[in-house]
């Protein structure tokens, strides 16, 4: 079981040795581990919740090894739309919930992202425990209780459930396909911008922050950078390193109860372009390579706009007088920022997208999102920030 010392001294600082964090069981093998721990729970009717993928990856192994034990086992295979992709949104929730046992005492979330959304919707709930079995190195929403659903065709992130354990298996994330991968690193390289759009919302718009959740995400992020030739390589050790930093992320999300070390303008993009495709009703990309690419966009926005802006540019706007004190602060914070080709170099080298050309978003969409994504949360971020000057004139210069 992985040692997260760090995690443990936060929660002692923020008063919060009373919460309960997940075991986590990462290497090689773990997957053997799990019907012990059912057993040493006294867990003794289990629903897998699956898609025919991850069922194929993880899910049927769980189960022969669980029923082995006399432990009844029911398992869930949610139902995809017409591209193959299993979306979070009523009608599976709702297909979860009616497809649950009645004697169901945990759940048991065998995927990546959208598997663990629902499933984390639902056993909140139904009042319900639920382990997390990661298929991919994918994203860091693992260990957090954040569940991004799409509610009439909102995305909304309900703060909901966090798993009572987390196994995964090293051997299992290396046959996962090298795409899903790239994209759990995207979602490390969103910290970039999201924790620096953090950091501005503190000093602007006055909300919570917490220096050592920062240091210990900016940690996890500079682990990924300074290893991702392994991680590229998706070595053993590549891919330990990974998942312990999506772990540490959402972790700290965990104890702090909110997604913003870990969130800011480029996932408000994110969320744009992927409410944009249900309503078009096209394929959903990868939640780690559209965060990853549009924290390339937010840096050259940052970089290029916001930096060249005077702070007398935001004379006579809502947040005049906290600019005026930080303005030298955010604009350190933007320089020490690293370039969008040094960015987009790292997203290249895992075998991610490090362009919206190579997500085949048009750049109309783009557009679109840096003038409106920032209406979706209630957040400063610096996309914030330039779309309350009436005379910014949004310029896209994503291209390298």
């Amino acid at each position: 079981m992985v040692s997260l010392e760090k995690i443990n001294i936060l929660a002692q600082n923020l008063n919060l040795e009373h919460v309960e964090l997940p075991s986590i069981f990462l290497g090689q093998g773990v997957i053997k581990e799990i019907t012990e721990y059912l057993k040493q729970k006294e867990f003794q009717h289990i629903t897998i919740v699956v898609d025919n993928n991850t069922y194929e990856a993880a899910g049927n192994r769980i189960k022969s090894n669980v029923i082995n034990e006399g432990i009844e086992v029911n398992v869930v295979v949610l139902t995809d739309n017409e591209h193959q992709q299993v979306i979070a949104d009523e009608q599976t929730l709702v297909e979860l919930f009616t497809k649950t046992s009645v004697y169901t005492d945990v759940y048991i979330a065998v995927g990546s992202g959208t598997i663990h959304d629902i499933t984390r919707f639902c056993a909140y709930y139904m009042k319900l425990p639920f382990i997390s079995v990661p298929t991919a190195a994918s994203v860091d929403g693992f260990t957090s209780k954040g569940a991004p659903v799409i509610l009439k065709g909102v995305k909304k992130t309900l703060q909901t459930s966090s798993p009572i354990a987390v196994f995964a298996d090293t051997n299992i994330l290396a046959n996962s396909p090298k795409e899903l991968t790239a994209a759990g690193f995207g979602d490390m390289i969103a910290k970039y911008t999201s924790l620096i759009d953090w950091k501005i919302s503190a000093w602007i718009a006055n909300e919570p922050y917490n220096q050592q959740a920062a240091d210990i995400t900016k940690a996890s992020l500079q682990l990924c950078v300074d290893h991702r030739e392994e991680i590229a390589d998706r070595s053993s050790y590549g891919l330990e390193i990974l998942m312990k930093a999506l772990i540490e992320s959402g972790l700290v999300m965990l104890l702090l109860n909110y997604s913003r070390p870990a969130s800011g303008a480029e996932h408000h993009l994110s969320h744009y372009w992927e409410m944009s495709l249900l309503e078009k009703d096209k394929k959903q990309l990868l939640h780690g390579a559209k965060v990853g690419v549009a924290s390339t966009i937010i840096i050259n926005e940052y970089k290029n706009e916001l930096a060249t802006k005077s702070f007398d540019s935001f004379i006579g706007t809502t947040f005049e007088q906290q600019l005026k004190q930080h303005w030298l602060e955010i604009m350190t914070l933007i320089d020490k920022l690293p370039s969008v080709k040094e960015v987009a170099e790292m997203l290249s080298l895992v075998h991610g997208p490090s362009t919206v050309e190579e997500l085949g978003l048009e750049k109309e969409l783009v557009l679109e999102s840096l003038q409106n994504a920032h209406t979706l949360r209630e957040r400063c971020t610096g996309l914030f920030l330039l779309n309350t000057l009436s005379t910014h004139n949004r310029i896209i210069g994503y291209e390298l």
